[in-house]
């Protein structure tokens, strides 16, 4: 009697089975855009001038002298659109034909590719933690507004936070809508406090803290002095040697440029931004190479504009023990 079992030559049994499926990269949450101010008041060209006046003075006055008056400061703050980005991807006729993917990828291109472009927008908003002087304190009103991280082996301290408030404070910043965007390092120092791990009867302030850990998803379920913290992939790295005001000098050389602002919404904003060319895709389908071709470009430029609101903190990020 003839039967089939699997010791005969397998011809009938697929050695590889391939899954209908694509596997997708997890992909980063974005949201330093929306710390942005947008101008939309910038109809052509790609520099922009927006002037700027300071505070006026006052003086003693004597009765029946002649009252003095003085000028205010003026200055200018320059915009230039900076940035033009594009991304791009095509797929043969014969790819399409011969690849059972062909479909579910192409439907891939055009949010993939806005994505990238948004990283990227992501990543230049928070470069501009580096837009103060490096190397420097970076003091206003006698409130540092950069330093490196005051914890063990430079690593971010509640003080850091405190500190934050106190920079803020001596620039004239109102205290409302506190954000700071840090590595996620930072959110892991924070967990791993002393003075909190060893509380055994925490303040109901921290007792969640001490249950479940300061992150939950991209944001802390508590904040920090005030600060809402959102954790990010995107900062800037930073290796420095910075002195604080009357303080010593510390050294970071893994550091990541946390930032540290009042979300104060439209001009108050530290970032200004403007768009020349949101991202816009364009697709045809190429007769002299015989494939659909997609493209997504952009143009757009930021920059930081107000220094006093924002103070950057510059930890370790490789103590995670």
């Amino acid at each position: 009697m003839a039967g089939f079992t699997t010791a005969a030559p397998d011809f009938l049994i697929r050695g590889e089975i391939w899954s209908q499926n694509l596997k997708e990269q997890f992909e980063d949450t974005l949201q330093a855009v929306k710390y942005v101010d947008w101008m939309d008041s910038f109809p052509d060209g790609d520099q922009f001038t927006i002037p700027s006046v300071g505070q006026a003075e006052v003086q003693n006055y004597v009765e029946d002298s002649a009252v003095q008056y003085r000028a205010m400061d003026t200055g200018e703050f320059t915009f230039t659109i900076t940035e033009y980005l594009q991304s791009g991807h095509y797929m043969t006729v014969k790819m399409q034909q011969d690849s059972m993917y062909a479909a579910k990828v192409m439907a891939m291109f055009v949010p993939k590719e806005h994505q990238a472009i948004m990283e990227r927008v992501e990543r230049d908003v928070l470069n501009l933690g580096m837009s103060q002087t490096l190397s420097n304190p970076n003091a206003i009103n006698g409130g540092d507004h950069r330093w490196v991280g005051s914890g063990t082996n430079e690593t971010i301290a509640l003080r850091d936070f405190a500190k934050a408030r106190f920079s803020l404070q001596k620039a004239n910043v109102p205290m409302r809508n506190l954000v700071a965007i840090v590595d996620p390092s930072v959110g892991y120092a924070l967990d791993v406090q002393t003075n909190l791990v060893n509380v055994s009867n925490p303040n109901p302030l921290w007792a969640d803290i001490i249950s479940k850990g300061f992150v939950t998803g991209m944001h802390f379920i508590k904040n920090v002095y005030g600060f809402d913290v959102y954790l990010s992939n995107f900062l800037a790295d930073a290796n420095e040697t910075i002195t604080e005001t009357g303080g010593s000098a510390r050294t970071t050389a893994a550091g990541k440029a946390n930032i540290f602002f009042a979300n104060l919404g439209g001009d108050w904003l530290p970032f200004k931004g403007a768009w020349r060319q949101q991202p816009k895709v364009d697709s045809k389908f190429n007769m002299d190479r015989q494939r659909d071709e997609y493209v997504t470009t952009a143009r757009y430029g930021v920059k930081l504009y107000r220094p006093e609101n924002m103070v950057v903190v510059l930890p370790d990020t490789d103590q995670i023990l």
